[in-house]
């Protein structure tokens, strides 16, 4: 029987979450729940475990995995769920990424040897979502317009890579490596970007979008250019030819005219001698 309306054992808890005891337990044993406080002999949680539970159950709704539940829990950023790990509650495994896409074993191969498909493990997910469902379409338009799957998986490492290398220090940043900050302005950031992540995750898509498409337009003018004055040097500058040989040096000597250059020299060094 519970000691107060905001003390409870821990049945009154499994019966207000809708969760067996055996629930709660597990997810003592998993870290993901915080131990009971004691009074007396008895066990007694409160408003704050019911909360905890409401959220962990949210999230598994959402597919993410108990490593990622626990991560966020312990980090108190359980506000970036909605943020950087957003998603919708669809769930898909690889094959029906395949089939609903309709993209081919090579280029889901493709997918995969790139890295642009990973185990939903490594972003906290149990399964594919929606986000990946359209990686696969885009992939499958790209090959329609021509693009053979080793190519796919060339331009897919260059991103993946590059990514992966930038995200790293933006990581960094916003961990505060670097005297960027000012004092306690990350402190500040951190406290108050939790439940903002949701809002400030897709400006910063904007910005990376804008730099990307800036980015691209620069670079391939810049290989326009080049490639144009290169033509135009070659034209300016072309190779030079070996004069043309005579009629008389392209023949080739016949035997007698040979011999008879031979008695010629023969005839002056005699003459010489005398």
């Amino acid at each position: 029987m519970a000691t107060t309306d905001d003390e409870w054992r821990i049945d009154d808890l499994a019966h207000r979450a809708g969760v067996t005891v055996d629930t709660i337990r597990y997810y003592q044993r998993e870290k993901l729940l915080p131990a009971a406080e004691k009074s007396g002999r008895n066990k007694i949680y409160g408003p704050a475990h019911l909360e905890r539970i409401s959220r962990i159950r949210e999230l598994q709704d959402r597919r993410f995995s108990l490593a990622a539940i626990r991560a966020l829990i312990e980090g108190q950023r359980t506000g970036l769920a909605d943020g950087v790990f957003g998603g919708s509650e669809h769930s898909y495994t690889l094959e029906q990424l395949a089939e609903r896409s309709g993209a081919s074993p090579e280029i889901v191969q493709a997918a995969r040897d790139s890295k642009l498909i990973r185990d939903p493990a490594d972003y906290g997910r149990q399964t594919y979502d929606s986000a990946d469902l359209d990686l696969f379409l885009a992939l499958v338009q790209v090959s329609n317009l021509g693009v053979p799957p080793a190519v796919l998986t060339a331009l897919g490492r260059i991103y993946t890579e590059g990514v992966e290398t930038m995200q790293h220090q933006v990581v960094a940043l916003f961990a505060g490596d670097g005297p960027v900050w000012e004092p306690g302005a990350l402190e500040h950031f951190q406290a108050t970007s939790n439940d903002a992540s949701a809002d400030l995750l897709p400006v910063v898509n904007r910005i990376v979008n804008h730099v990307h498409l800036r980015t691209l337009q620069r670079l391939t003018l810049e290989a326009i250019e080049n490639s144009a004055t290169a033509r135009a040097a070659a034209v300016a500058a072309p190779e030079a030819k070996p004069a043309p040989r005579t009629a008389r040096e392209s023949r080739p000597a016949t035997t007698e005219q040979s011999a008879a250059a031979k008695d010629q020299r023969s005839t002056r060094k005699r003459f010489t001698t005398y």
